[in-house]
């Protein structure tokens, strides 16, 4: 088994050739992909589509070479590992929040109003998901021959059916619906091999990410039993989230009295400009020069330079859901993410003001080895709560769930400026928590006999 060792500190061999590519690899640019959800019907029809799917299911690092870099992930809902038939024993081995699944936590994490399960698109929040496939790639060719791959294995297998599937792609413009570039952000994981985005960020333990390796307490998160099966494992938040662009556009033009104050605007609720320069580094004009180095583009800090937000409010999205070394609740090494972002639908026209009904938005994977620490705590209280760096009442400006009553304050000298009536910007369609296991494991789960 290959390990690898990036972090120059003993003890720390991550097993990378175990860890499926759909946990540690960072979303590629440019970037297509699809999300397969299924049912098993019968779980011994559910075991044998995982032993045809073993040899397509990718583990390890990034292929240097383009045209083969592409990965099909396996995961399963706490539903699906039942369906299949594994153990009692290990099914209650699992955190209360996976076995509960996300439409349960739902009004925990903020999923109420437009946002709540009772509006999420079906398959999600009905108990049917029990397997999510996906892929993705820079190469549609090397994605295409994937998915062929894939779509043998569950087409020739009865017993399991395909009830929802979701294209994903980069828009032509590199950016999301909103109009901003992301996937900027990769945490440093010690002992992976691949390098963080922020050269500021000291190494996370590997805990943090995937089951098996002490975490950020120093102890080793709680696991799945028996350890063959938690072992490289991790766990996925699937969420499909629409944005409601018309309405941020409208939004954004009725607040302000100029297109620079109007760009200024979104940048202040974002926390970068739409190349992804962060105003952390470009407080004042959009730095397309800065946000192409990725040596520059997330080199920085709150505290020291912005510990008040003049320059990045505490309300933007990417200081809400990463706030680095900002004075927050909670610890921000204990609490990090990886984040896969990708984009669905087609794009709003330009200038356009009023919705056209299309759905567009994001589904995204956020990845970690405690759902509860990380992706709960994450949206219970930094994103939909209003008690982060002292503003009761407010909420993440493009996240969170406003229901048009929220609100975003904007530190400013010598006033610091209010927004108020803020409609929910993004809607959840819907999500699922998902394991996804090491390669041994699925090997596992595919050979369990009744």
């Amino acid at each position: 088994m290959d390990t690898a060792d990036s972090s120059g500190e003993a003890g720390v061999r991550v097993e990378i050739d175990d860890i499926q590519s759909g946990a540690l690899r960072p979303r590629p640019v440019p970037y297509e992909g699809k999300y397969i959800l299924l049912r098993v019907d019968d779980r011994h029809a559910g075991r044998a589509l995982l032993r045809r799917l073993l040899p397509v299911t990718s583990g390890g690092l990034p292929s240097a070479d383009r045209t083969q870099d592409a990965w099909v992930a396996v995961a399963f809902t706490y539903r699906g590992l039942k369906a299949l038939g594994v153990p009692q024993e290990s099914l209650d081995s699992f955190p209360r929040a996976f076995r509960e699944g996300m439409a349960a936590r739902a009004e925990l994490i903020g999923d109420v109003g437009e946002s709540a399960p009772a509006h999420w698109e079906a398959p999600f929040g009905t108990g049917d998901i029990h397997i999510a496939l996906s892929a993705l790639s820079s190469d549609t060719a090397q994605l295409d021959k994937e998915l062929e791959r894939a779509r043998v294995a569950y087409e020739d297998t009865p017993g399991v059916q395909v009830i929802w599937q979701q294209e994903v792609k980069q828009l032509p413009t590199g950016r999301t619906t909103l109009g901003f570039r992301d996937g900027i952000s990769h945490p440093n994981i010690e002992g992976v091999g691949l390098p963080g985005s922020n050269p500021q960020e000291v190494p996370i333990k590997a805990g943090e990410f995937i089951l098996g390796y002490p975490d950020e307490t120093g102890n080793l998160p709680p696991m799945p039993s028996p350890d063959v099966l938690g072992r490289n494992g991790t766990y996925v938040a699937v969420r499909k989230a629409h944005t409601n662009v018309a309405a941020w556009r409208r939004y954004l033009r009725a607040n302000s009295s100029s297109a620079e104050e109007e760009a200024l605007l979104a940048a202040k609720m974002v926390g970068r400009w739409p190349s992804g320069a962060p105003l952390a580094l470009a407080p004042e004009h959009d730095d397309p020069e800065l946000a192409a180095d990725p040596h520059r583009v997330n080199n920085f800090l709150y505290q020291e330079n912005d510990d008040r937000g003049f320059r990045c409010p505490a309300g933007a999205h990417v200081r809400r859901v990463n706030p680095r070394d900002s004075t927050i609740i909670g610890d921000a090494r204990m609490h990090r993410l990886i984040r896969r972002g990708t984009t669905y639908g087609p794009p709003l026209p330009e200038g356009v003001l009023e919705d056209d009904g299309a759905e567009r938005g994001l589904v995204g994977a956020f990845i970690g080895a405690h759902i509860e620490r990380q992706f709960e705590f994450i949206k219970a209280e930094w994103v939909n709560d209003g008690n982060f760096i002292g503003y009761p009442g407010e909420k993440d400006a493009v996240a969170g769930n406003h229901g048009g009553t929220g609100s975003v304050t904007i530190p400013e000298k010598p006033v610091r400026r209010r927004l108020r009536n803020l409609p929910s910007f993004v809607v959840i369609r819907g999500g699922e928590y998902c394991f996804l296991p090491g390669l041994r494991a699925l090997r596992w789960i595919a050979e369990l006999e009744d």
